[in-house]
């Protein structure tokens, strides 16, 4: 188990956190994402892997962000790119976001099974529902 300044996650994660904080962990995009689902899986439980597979989902329902060059790639390379960037997701979660979560008490991440169990803030949550809204809208 990870631990926040001295503190167990699991201390932590009754602290209700910090705006700055809030404001922090919800500044990444992918982040953002893996929060959105996370908040919408009713046991709270997921794998890295279909964490990796709804941020990416996510990131192409951004069509402000994606470009749009599915007329000029061919399958396969649409495939292999998209293979590239789960795999790139998937390292970035395991790595920067789920750690930082985690340090914030938001969330444990068992690295043996690789699963996530997301411990619900109501102070995160509000905002977190505020930027899906924004986002998704």
């Amino acid at each position: 188990m990870r631990e926040t300044e001295g503190e167990p996650a699991e201390i932590a994660g009754q602290i209700t956190p910090s705006l700055d904080l809030i404001f922090d962990l919800l500044s990444t995009r992918r982040r953002r994402y893996a929060l959105y689902y996370l908040h919408e899986q009713p046991d709270g439980v997921a794998t890295i892997e279909e964490i990796a597979d709804a941020v990416v989902a996510f990131q192409h329902g951004d069509s402000d962000t994606e470009p749009q060059m599915a007329n000029l790639e061919t399958e396969t390379e649409a495939e292999a790119d998209s293979e590239e960037q789960r795999r790139q997701v998937h390292m970035e979660l395991q790595h920067t976001h789920l750690p930082k979560l985690e340090d914030a008490g938001v969330l444990e991440h068992d690295q043996r099974s690789e699963t996530v169990r997301y411990w619900g803030q109501p102070s995160l949550e509000e905002w977190l529902e505020h930027a899906y809204h924004k986002e998704r809208s």
